[in-house]
């Protein structure tokens, strides 16, 4: 640093007084592939801001928050496992789209410094779907775990108009209750739990954390399904988890991850209200890879 250029370049960037604070907050975090996407999508639209990782467990959360929301120079943030359906009780307020998901991916710091929730996982997760043709509307769905982004993809998908929405969830607590919300916000989409699929299934998701690490067992198997379904995973690091390879061993069709997240960093930009300018930001966040 130098008196005639008072900033830090990072090669992307210049850091300096100005520089708006954003992240995402989690643990673990080191299979984020939000920090150096958005690095790259904050230079390409000019956004004087950096995206950091915010790494702590469920104890330290509160305390994370309430220091989180008294730093001025914070935008805000995402939120990953373990903490997206806690998090929801801890904020100021929240949007309807993640009452209805019962859990919260996206935090916006206003600015009397209170904390706003929203939840944009299944709306990219639909909006990844449907630019990769597959067909949302209509389709009967299998989603396997209900907790922080299960929940998200499972109101997104009500919201889409699936034909039916069937569940799988260890927990009978979470199912019950993520089944009364979807019902009372989607009344119109029938939804119920099931141990194992029937036939007809288009479509089957993983949305549990199962496939973070190569030891993990897999959510399901996918040879039982119909040969036509597209088998998808929330799993973004690694970019092909185990179930997926099994599934296009067995000859269906998959779906990676990382669409998701494709999907969902114009909506991060929007609710941060971040201008991209023009910016094809979907194509932009597939060329960063």
């Amino acid at each position: 640093m130098n008196q005639a250029d008072p900033s830090l370049h990072t090669g992307l960037f210049h850091v300096n007084g100005a520089t708006r604070l954003y992240g995402t907050i989690g643990d673990p975090i080191r299979q984020l592939r939000a920090t150096g996407v958005m690095a790259q999508v904050f230079a390409a639209v000019g956004a004087n801001a950096v995206w950091l990782p915010f790494e702590g467990g469920p104890e330290l959360l509160p305390l994370m928050l309430d220091a989180l929301s008294k730093m001025r120079n914070l935008g805000g943030f995402t939120v990953t496992i373990p903490h997206k359906t806690t998090i929801l009780d801890l904020l100021t307020r929240a949007t309807p789209r993640a009452q209805a998901a019962g859990s919260v991916n996206l935090v916006r710091r206003e600015r009397d410094g209170t904390l706003s929730g929203d939840n944009v996982d299944g709306v990219g997760f639909v909006r990844g779907l449907e630019a990769q043709g597959h067909k949302v509307r209509g389709a009967s769905v299998w989603l396997v775990g209900l907790g922080g982004a299960g929940g998200g993809i499972a109101a997104a998908l009500c919201e889409a108009g699936v034909g039916r929405l069937l569940v799988t969830e260890i927990q009978e607590a979470r199912a019950n209750k993520a089944i009364d919300r979807l019902t009372h916000h989607y009344p119109d989409v029938p939804v119920a739990e099931v141990r194992t699929p029937p036939k007809g299934i288009h479509i089957a998701v993983n949305a549990t954390p199962l496939g973070l690490k190569a030891s993990d067992p897999q959510s399901f198997d996918p040879a039982i399904l119909d040969p036509d379904t597209v088998v998808a995973d929330v799993i973004m690091a690694p970019a092909e988890t185990a179930l997926l390879t099994r599934a296009r061993m067995h000859g269906r069709r998959i779906h990676h991850g990382r669409h998701m997240l494709d999907h969902q960093v114009p909506l991060y930009l929007e609710w941060f209200g971040i201008d991209s300018k023009g910016i094809d930001v979907v194509r932009l966040v597939r060329t960063i890879g």
